[in-house]
Formats: structure tokens, sequence, C-alpha cells
């Protein structure tokens, strides 16, 4: 059963695995990184460990038994009782709820744990799998997003009041 994790420096290895072999997959559907996020992979991982120690963000990684990654769940941008969220899910992964289960759990963690009372996610136009995991799990469409928020995309902003009862009860 594939685990929630925090972001932590034992699984950089296995992050870096997870985002090379799903480097083409994930194009299809939001901009490239770039070869220089390969490249400085490592000093880029550990400016997310700063950060998340410094509380502006909260990185999550959805673990299998076998300690691979099958998706990296973000909450950035933290200011106040908001966040920002962001996901990739591994292409061989997909098709079996774990992006919703998930994106529900981290609603869950994020207001118990952080005390957010609200998130945010941008999504391509071309992301329809992200759409449906985002409406599956209550968040609810707010408007066009500009194409320098996502990466030079068109898309949609959506959020989702955590400050809703059935959060509390959520499970993944």
């Amino acid at each position: 059963m594939p685990t929630l994790m925090p972001l932590h420096i034992a699984y950089a290895p296995a992050v870096l695995d997870f985002e090379v072999a799903n480097r083409d997959y994930f194009a299809a559907s939001v901009p490239d990184r770039g070869d220089a996020f390969f490249a400085q992979f490592a000093e880029r991982y550990d400016a997310l460990l700063a950060e998340q120690e410094a509380g502006t963000c909260a990185f999550y990684l959805l673990v299998a038994d076998d300690g691979s990654v099958l998706g990296r769940f973000n909450l950035v941008d933290i200011t106040g009782n908001t966040a920002d969220l962001g996901y990739r899910v591994a292409q061989a992964a997909t098709g079996r709820g774990l992006a919703t289960a998930t994106v529900h759990e981290l609603c869950r963690l994020a207001a118990a744990q952080h005390g957010l009372r609200t998130l945010r996610a941008g999504v391509t136009h071309r992301n329809t799998a992200s759409q449906k995991v985002l409406l599956k799990a209550g968040f609810v469409a707010l408007g066009p997003a500009e194409p320098a928020d996502l990466g030079g995309e068109p898309g949609t902003w959506y959020r989702r009041d955590l400050a809703d009862p059935a959060v509390q009860g959520e499970v993944a």
C-alpha cells in the first residue's frame, strides 16, 4: 500500500529516478522542467528541503512498498492559511485513483497539520487528468490562469475550502 511521506534527504535518489523515468510522460501534459532541472537536481532538492524547514512549503512523496516514488504532492507558497497545491503521478501509477485519494489526504493534512483553510491549484488546459482529479477532490474552477502562472501555458485556477467539515473526515 503506498504511503504519503514528507520529503526527506534519503528520498533524493528515488525522486530523481521518478522524474527521469516520467519526464516524457509529464511533458505531454505540463511544461517540461528542462535539462537544467536534472543537471542541478541535488542543489534544487536541497533548496526544497530548506523551504520545507522554513515552513514556506510542505513537500510530500507517495512512496510504494519497494521505496520507489509514485508521486509528488506539494503545498507551495504557504502564506497565512492558504497554499498552492501541485502534484504529479508516475505514468505506471495512473488510472487507479491514487492521485485523487492522495489529494484528498493532502487536503486533510493541509488543514490538520499545516493549519491551512484554502488550497489553490492551477492546471493547464491540456492536463485533463488533473482537472478531473481536482473536481473529484472537491475543488471548484475559479477562472482562467494566465500563461505566466503555468509555465507559459493557458489554464484554469481551482480552489478548495478546507474549512468544510467534510475535509476532516476524508481518508485516502
